[in-house]
């Protein structure tokens, strides 16, 4: 049974309501606990926000696209490529037009996939993403986020594009995960069992990061895990807990994005193809030109991009993927209330921008076609 059906079936579910009282006894010195406010169910935003039968379809082929390219079965290289985070849903469906017009000139190379990135992790704290805080003002009013979310995703899809997002919290992605072509699993989160089972469970393809010190082994080890089968308690479609079966991923791989140093040249590349082919896994992986490998500078994606252009050259086939951070302004921007924010530059990392998005993404259609 497909996830719609899933939604579909559960929302017939009753609902029993209850109330938690996480008040601390009087006595306590520390201060009381937050209240906590109800949020849409999975199955309430599904109905709100339905796919269409043709929408499915659309997914379902992206979803086989993108694994056909995994296993090699489809020449094209896959590009992850959009804004780091988003903040604001108007100037991300204009990023997505322009992807989704880019696509049409490049669709024999590439398979773009436009980043939808609605979480953010932090290390410290900091603005999590525009399911938390969608006002960006603290308010927290996370089900307005998850409703703008869905609504905005379903709009990126219905242009034709299939989209990427990190698989953060494992309750947000139930809201989204019919929606999405491609997941990440982040550096921070790779080697935690909670993300393993999650990814086992997802339709879509899966990479997961290198840890943020730059090894592979704990993403080959969540790559080993993902594929198994596993049971686990969370949340069902209609806000019940409810033991989670999975039958496993199969299409997990690689995401190298630096770590204490960059790690996408030839040698690293050469090196964890290798050891993934010793853990019988698939030797194929993708190339996260930011982050770690830009040194944090967005300047330098463009020199990442080149290098492993250089590599495909003398006869790379271990590269099936790049992941690039891109907007529609190039640059930085920080939140200051009261002031108001420049349209299409990210409130995260920082991105290049359309026109650089463009010349880098014809040059690497035409070093792909090269390479078939």
């Amino acid at each position: 049974m497909n996830q719609v059906a899933n939604i579909v079936s559960e929302a017939a579910l009753s609902e029993p309501s209850c109330v938690l009282n996480l008040m601390p006894p009087a006595s306590q010195a520390r201060p009381a606990a937050l209240s906590l406010n109800p949020l849409p169910t999975v199955s309430e935003l599904a109905a709100r926000y339905s796919l269409s039968p043709a929408v499915v379809e659309q997914i379902d082929n992206h979803r086989r696209q993108i694994k056909d390219i995994l296993a090699g079965v489809d020449s094209r290289l896959l590009v992850v490529i959009g804004p780091c985070s988003i903040h604001d849903v108007n100037s991300a469906i204009d990023y997505g037009q322009r992807l989704a017009a880019l696509q049409k000139q490049v669709e024999n190379e590439l398979r773009l996939v436009m980043r939808a990135y609605v979480e953010k992790p932090r290390t410290t704290v900091g603005w999590k993403g525009l399911v938390y805080d969608p006002q960006l003002d603290g308010s927290n009013d996370m089900a307005a986020g998850l409703e703008q979310t869905r609504r905005m995703m379903l709009e990126l899809v219905r242009l034709g594009l299939p989209l990427a997002t990190e698989a953060l919290s494992p309750v947000v992605t139930d809201y989204v995960q019919d929606l999405i072509g491609w997941a990440a699993i982040g550096a921070r989160t790779t080697e935690s069992q909670l993300h393993r089972e999650m990814a086992s469970g997802l339709d879509c393809a899966v990479g997961f990061k290198n840890g943020t010190d730059g090894g592979v082994t704990v993403a080959l080890q969540a790559m080993q895990s993902a594929q198994a089968a596993h049971n686990y308690p969370t949340v069902s479609l209609c806000g019940r807990p409810h033991l989670r079966q999975t039958p496993g991923n199969p299409s997990t791989h690689l995401v190298l994005r630096g770590g204490k140093r960059p790690n996408y040249e030839a040698e690293y590349v050469r090196s964890y193809a290798a050891e993934l082919r010793a853990n019988q896994l698939p030797a194929r992986l993708m190339v996260d030109c930011s982050h770690g490998n830009s040194n944090k500078d967005y300047r330098k994606q463009s020199k990442v991009l080149d290098d492993l252009i250089g590599q495909m050259r003398k006869g790379s086939g271990d590269i099936m993927g790049v992941m690039i951070e891109s907007n529609i302004h190039s640059g930085q921007q920080k939140y200051v209330p009261g002031k108001p924010l420049r349209y299409g530059v990210s409130l995260t990392d920082g991105c290049i921008g359309w026109e650089e998005t463009e010349v880098l993404m014809q040059k690497l259609a035409a070093e792909t076609a090269n390479r078939s």
